[in-house]
């Protein structure tokens, strides 16, 4: 599937949720709980796995985990990419290692999980899907802001270290 075609389906599936306007991750997270009528939780839980997201399906419940030591707008970035998994219901495509999954809920029979899908790569179309969702949802949210930074407000690094490798400028809204 051609990147195009996959902004397409997600464009198409932002359509059926409401982004709150403020931004705000929890209550965007209620509205997909409500919208796939599923419970959901967010987690925070470092893991072997490196800087990215877990979603774990449970037969009642979904949980996102999520790297709690990194940047905020990574941390959001990361759940909103595990929330477009969700709202596209992907199927896993890769196991999860059993020492992360006891990690992630040491007292959990793996036989009780239904699915968890982890984010590795991005050659999937369902990684793609995701990824192309998350940036979305923050273009949409950015597009909101309507400020221009204080003169003593530090750039995020991580973001600093992206605009650098890909060369972006930094854009000042007013």
């Amino acid at each position: 599937m051609d990147r195009r075609s996959v902004q397409r389906r997600c464009e198409a599936r932002l359509r059926t949720v409401e982004i709150p306007n403020p931004f705000d991750l929890d209550r965007f997270a209620d509205e997909v709980s409500r919208r796939r009528g599923r419970r959901l939780t967010l987690l925070p839980k470092q893991t072997s796995l490196g800087p990215c997201g877990v979603w774990l399906a449970l037969p009642d419940a979904d949980y996102v985990f999520y790297e709690p030591h990194t940047s905020a707008l990574h941390r959001q970035h990361i759940v909103l990419h595990e929330l477009g998994h969700l709202l596209h219901e992907h199927e896993p495509t890769e196991g999860i290692d059993a020492e992360v999954l006891a990690k992630l809920f040491p007292t959990l029979d793996a036989s009780v999980v239904r699915r968890v899908l982890a984010r590795t790569s991005y050659t999937t179309v369902e990684e793609q899907e995701a990824e192309m969702f998350a940036s979305l949802v923050r273009r949409i949210v950015d597009g909101r802001v309507l400020r221009k930074p204080m003169s003593d407000e530090r750039e995020d690094p991580v973001l600093g270290r992206l605009r650098s490798t890909l060369g972006a400028q930094r854009r000042e809204l007013s």
